[in-house]
């Protein structure tokens, strides 16, 4: 693994999103160079308000894969972790009654975007010698529920990404592995009115998440921060649950 002699170098992608403030937020607090990517930086105001929340976080509005790892290596001069945090709505209803894209473009934006970022990525880290891959992916298909079929499905190929990576690099000292959240605080999936400001929404969460609440971002930061700074290889190909103990068991009304 690389020396911890300079500073190491991240990038967290979707970073306004899911567990991307948090990732960048421990990231930074644990020394690394950021490149915090997405494309609402394109707007200068949240660009500067993401900054000035994230001190060390470099962003980029770029998002097409290629020119924004060629940005990593001409602002950092390489990549040492990558955090691949992939987001999308969840699109829920009966088979019959889904639009005909919205397979297509949930796969696109869950499995699609960062298979074509590693299919990049992996030759740039066997050439350097290093590198440590963090995906964020999601526990969901753990308990399917009537209505998830397209975010299951795009969330356990993301899954299946990760073991069958994990495989292919680890004879090169490549770790990957992901954080796979569910019951996640973030406006993403879980917003604060609905699920924590709203008795009902509260009631829910307590009655199906065993620790009784929402993950806190910081949390989940944590786990980013341990996986990010693993020290040897041998960890890897592992879908850590980020659940609060979910499923225990069947869901309650």
């Amino acid at each position: 693994m690389h020396s911890n002699s300079q500073r190491r170098r991240a990038l967290v992608t979707q970073a306004t999103e899911f567990a991307g403030p948090p990732a960048v937020a421990a990231l930074c607090r644990e020394g690394f160079k950021v490149i915090a990517s997405d494309a609402g930086f394109a707007d200068a105001g949240a660009a500067r308000a993401f900054e000035a929340a994230h001190p060390g976080a470099r962003v980029s509005a770029n998002c097409d894969p290629e020119a924004l790892l060629e940005e990593c290596w001409q602002t950092f001069g390489g990549l040492d972790v990558l955090v691949s945090n992939d987001a999308y709505p969840a699109i829920h209803g009966p088979l019959e009654s889904l639009a005909p894209e919205a397979l297509s473009e949930t796969l696109r934006a869950l499995v699609e975007r960062p298979f074509r970022l590693l299919q990049l990525l992996v030759p740039r880290l066997k050439a350097q010698g290093h590198g440590n891959i963090v995906m964020i992916t999601s526990c969901r298909t753990e308990l399917p529920m009537p209505g998830g079929a397209v975010p299951d499905m795009a969330r356990a190929a993301a899954n299946a990404l990760v073991r069958s990576l994990a495989i292919e690099l680890a004879p090169f000292g490549i770790p990957v592995n992901a954080i796979a959240p569910n019951f996640l605080y973030s406006e993403a999936y879980f917003q604060r009115a609905k699920f924590i400001d709203d008795p009902v929404g509260r009631a829910y969460i307590e009655s199906v998440v065993p620790a009784g609440r929402l993950g806190e971002p910081a949390e989940i930061g944590e786990l980013v921060r341990y996986l990010a700074t693993l020290k040897g290889s041998f960890h890897t190909g592992s879908i850590i649950k980020f659940s609060g103990g979910w499923p225990a068991g069947p869901l309650r009304p």
